[in-house]
């Protein structure tokens, strides 16, 4: 049988084609999976190793050493001198940093400093143009860097550590820039690379007025030559301080991957592999379909064989045998895709922003990048193959060799399906129900009680059970309500003329296939539809409880933040108005006494803060001594109560940067304590206003007169900003204010904006990620359109034939073709549709809920273009069927049908 299955294969060569494309596809990803997950860990190996250099060894606190000394050790405490100076050890350097801010004019910028190295290549930065500092009154900047402060090797620039708060250039120390760094490996990723200072430099930076010996470190980078290490590594621990061990790179490395949970497959990898096994499944119908039309075509093949002596078991195991061959030649070439797929990206780093550090991404083949794809293409193509197999076994020699038209095989009964189906659907829809109105009674009692986590995640696992039991439901049945909904949808259609009612008709003709390419369609339109419609209503119902919890558009805090970038910030488009104001932390207490942390803020009237606050103000007073106070509190939501007259105690020393704020309710004395015992006190007004800061329970805005007057003393000042509401773009406008406020160092801002804007980032980064990965599913599914019609066209070659015989034009044909493949594809993507914005309003429902009122939209643009692309692909699917049907004369069709 093994001659016979090849050349019944090379036989039917054509119809196998876009069955072993879908495994291509398929496998192709699982495949690529495997090597972006390979990639990414070895990328994430390299990062965690960044801080090595090229040392080979490195002396570090041992892992399970307890003493708190391992903080107070210092450069001295290592012998440094000694450890050079044993044989074998090529290299060494300390391990020091210093948090600095670099300046050069209105422009500071905030980074790390490190030590240099005798041995460049022990750095874990390199230079990339000029030398290392070789005292304390040079500096190598990152490149990056550099072109923000716009200096050159040779410039001069203002050098502070953090902590001395110094914001003007000219007042910090000066060093002259020697060299450009680069951070190829991501040691320094958080902060856009690292400053290289001298020792002298790093020690006077930290006040260590001693020298560079006194300078704490609790790590040594060491090159040590490896013919020489066992010995060199004895000497070396009777050195190190107590606690202290030395480890190779590679034991670092394998030690924090542990840690890190990346020891076996990553959680990237998995969810990749979720999509992977999508879209075999998808593939899995596909193949279906073409072995089911494969065994039917081979009817009298089979009996003849049968006839001859051939078994039961014989045929059986030709079909399996089949499948197995069909499904290693695609995985193999599905692996090789995947594989020259991942090299081409890592090559010309299109992985870069993924991996966030040299784009080498390389290409690591391991066992399961070609084991995995290939059992599973293969597993897949013969369970889809198991049910044509058992039919092909089914059929006596006599019965095969009587003329049949292919399609009625697949006219038997599916009624037990369609009863299981029904029963799955109509659990799921029950539950669906249940679950809404158990969210509906929790949401109402979190309201009452407070918030409570009770029985919500219960009610959200019933919520996903329900969609699942919905759709496998759905699927059941998909071979009767499927092509019954293309039934209705074609009788509508075939009024448009003989095309298309011949179209409707052959559609008919074997529900089984076109249900089963339906379904393939359904799965990934339907998850697209979900995805993009929980997106959408996720982006809608986050803006509005934004909207609601943030009276003003845009806040911006900072001890630097000056009158000159207030003024450019309020030329910015978009902005509509502004209001710079001076700020006091400190405490005020409640009508019961209980004690609050407040930020009183300076403004010149209640009609100076309405132009800039989204809130009813109506009647309010600031004026004198009368303040203006928030209902509810900023960090916990409480309500809050004040007597006619409220006594705030500012904080002296304290800025709008360093305060931390008491907690929610510091009625048992936990806050600070204040500088001045006497305090101030207002006049108390409350109006509901919303986070116009998230560091204080109360946001008060009092009379800017008692700044002025010295009542009060201006600890820091804030911007608060309205945005046109009808502002084009909100994304342009954010980032113009962000560039307005540059100049100003440690300036953070906030607002619902900023929140949105961070909110759909997230969300369309998400988006466009998923969507992409479930297109591979669509793809297959629109692959399986054609296959469905090139089956088709092959088992009506005589219908065919009979209809050029009687008039039919080449062009009336192929417009049946086309509209059959529009029917399929745009019945089943609208079906989907339909399912995944119901599945999407429902989970949404589910989970925003929590944050406010629920919008519940419809994604007209997405599920446009997911229907377009179907229609697009469908039509272009049906070309090459087209030209096969047209192919053979119509007298030459008859004879050989």
């Amino acid at each position: 049988m093994w001659s016979v299955t090849l050349q019944l294969m090379k036989k039917s060569l054509r119809m196998l084609i876009p069955a072993g494309i879908a495994i291509v596809i398929g496998t192709a990803f699982i495949a690529s999976t495997f090597l972006f997950g390979n990639a990414m860990n070895d990328s994430l190996r390299s990062q965690l190793t960044a801080s090595f250099g090229q040392a080979n060894y490195a002396i570090g606190v041992k892992e399970n050493y307890k003493g708190s000394d391992q903080y107070s050790r210092t450069v001295a405490d290592f012998h440094t001198d000694q450890i050079q100076a044993i044989d074998g050890v090529r290299g060494l350097r300390a391990d020091t940093r210093v948090s600095i801010e670099v300046g050069n004019g209105d422009t500071h910028i905030s980074s790390v400093g490190i030590g240099g190295s005798s041995d460049a290549k022990l750095l874990p930065i390199t230079l990339s143009q000029g030398r290392q500092p070789r005292n304390d009154q040079e500096i190598a900047l990152p490149a990056g860097m550099a072109k923000q402060l716009e200096v050159g090797i040779g410039d001069t620039v203002g050098v502070n550590a953090q902590s001395s708060g110094t914001g003007s250039s000219s007042a910090m120390p000066q060093m002259r820039v020697v060299g450009f760094t680069e951070d190829p490996h991501g040691a320094f990723a958080y902060t856009s690379g690292a400053v290289i200072l001298a020792d002298d430099a790093v020690a006077s930076l930290q006040g260590y007025e001693q020298g560079f010996d006194t300078v704490n470190t609790s790590t040594l980078y060491l090159d040590i030559d490896q013919g020489k290490a066992d010995a060199a590594i004895a000497r070396i621990r009777s050195l190190v301080p107590k606690g202290f061990d030395i480890q190779s790179s590679r034991s670092v490395s394998d030690a924090q991957m542990k840690a890190l949970g990346e020891g076996g497959t990553s959680p990237v990898t998995i969810f990749l592999l979720v999509f992977g096994v999508i879209a075999m499944f998808v593939a899995a119908l596909v193949i279906a379909n073409t072995f089911q039309v494969l065994v039917a075509q081979r009817r009298r093949t089979f009996a003849l064989l049968r006839t001859i002596g051939a078994k039961r078991g014989q045929i059986y195991r030709s079909v399996i045998l089949e499948s197995i061959l069909l499904g290693f030649a695609s995985s193999v070439i599905g692996i090789a895709l995947g594989m020259g797929i991942m090299a081409l990206a890592g090559s010309t780093g299109a992985l870069k922003s993924v991996y966030g550090t040299d784009p080498r991404a390389l290409l690591i083949i391991t066992v399961p990048v070609v084991v995995v794809p290939l059992v599973f293409g293969i597993v897949m193509t013969v369970l889809a193959a198991l049910g044509s197999a058992r039919a092909a076994t089914k059929v006596t020699p006599l019965e095969a060799l009587r003329p049949m038209e292919l399609g009625e095989s697949a006219r038997s009964s599916h009624r037990a399906r369609t009863i299981i189906g029904a029963l799955l659907t109509l659990i799921g829809a029950a539950l669906a129900a249940v679950s809404f109105i158990r969210m509906r009674d929790f949401l109402g009692a979190a309201n009452v009680e407070g918030s409570n986590d009770s029985g919500y995640t219960m009610i959200l696992l019933m919520a996903i059970a329900s969609c699942v039991l919905i759709f496998l439901g759905l699927a059941f049945a998909a071979s009767s309500w499927l092509p019954s909904l293309m039934r209705g949808i074609g009788a509508l259609v075939s009024l448009a003329g003989p095309s298309a009612t011949i179209a409707n008709a052959n559609v008919q003709k074997n529900p089984r296939r076109v249900a089963a390419t339906g379904l393939a369609l359904l799965i990934g339109v339907t998850l697209v539809s979900t995805i993009a419609t929980g997106a959408a209503s996720g982006k809608q119902t986050m803006g509005n409880a934004l909207d609601t919890r943030y009276s003003v558009d845009l806040v911006a805090t900072g001890p630097h933040l000056s009158q000159q970038s207030a003024d450019k910030v309020a030329h910015v488009s978009g902005v509509s108005h502004t209001l710079y104001a001076p700020t006091a932390s400190g405490s005020i207490a409640d009508a019961k006494g209980h004690d609050y942390s407040a930020l009183l803020i300076g403004v010149t009237g209640a009609d100076q803060l309405k132009a800039v606050m989204h809130a009813d103000l109506a009647g309010a007073q600031i004026a004198g001594e009368q303040a203006l106070l928030p209902q509810y509190s900023a960090l916990s939501g409480k309500k809050l109560t004040f007597s006619d007259t409220a006594l705030f105690q500012p904080l002296e020393g304290e800025s709008d940067s360093s305060s931390k704020g008491a907690s929610a309710d510091t009625s048992s004395g936990a806050s600070a304590k204040p500088g001045n015992d006497l305090g101030v006190k207002f006049g108390v007004g409350q109006r509901d206003f919303r986070q116009v800061s998230d560091k204080y329970d109360v946001a008060a805005f009092v009379d800017a007169g008692l700044f002025d007057s010295g009542t009060l003393k201006a600890q820091s000042h804030m911007l608060l900003a309205s945005v046109n509401p009808n502002a084009t773009n909100l994304t342009d406008t954010f980032q113009n204010v962000q560039n307005a406020l540059g100049s100003d160092m440690g300036v953070n801002l906030t607002g619902p904006i900023a929140e949105r804007l961070q909110w759909e980032s997230i969300i369309d980064t998400m988006l466009k990620l998923l969507v992409g990965l479930l297109a591979v599913a669509v793809l297959i599914a629109l692959i399986g359109v054609a296959n469905t019609l090139s089956l088709s066209v092959i088992e009506r070659t005589r219908e065919s034939a009979t209809l050029r015989a009687i008039g039919m034009t080449r062009g009336q044909l192929r417009r049946s073709l086309s509209i059959e493949a529009l029917l399929i594809a745009l019945v089943s993507g609208l079906a989907g549709i339909v399912l995944g914005t119901l599945f999407a309003w429902l989970g949404s429902y589910m989970v925003f809920s929590l944050y406010g009122e629920v919008a519940l939209p419809f994604d007209w643009k997405t599920n446009g273009i997911v229907l377009l692309v179907a229609a697009i692909a469908a039509l272009l699917a049906s070309v090459f069927p087209a030209r096969r049907a047209l192919k053979t004369a119509p007298v030459e069709a008859l004879a050989e049908a």
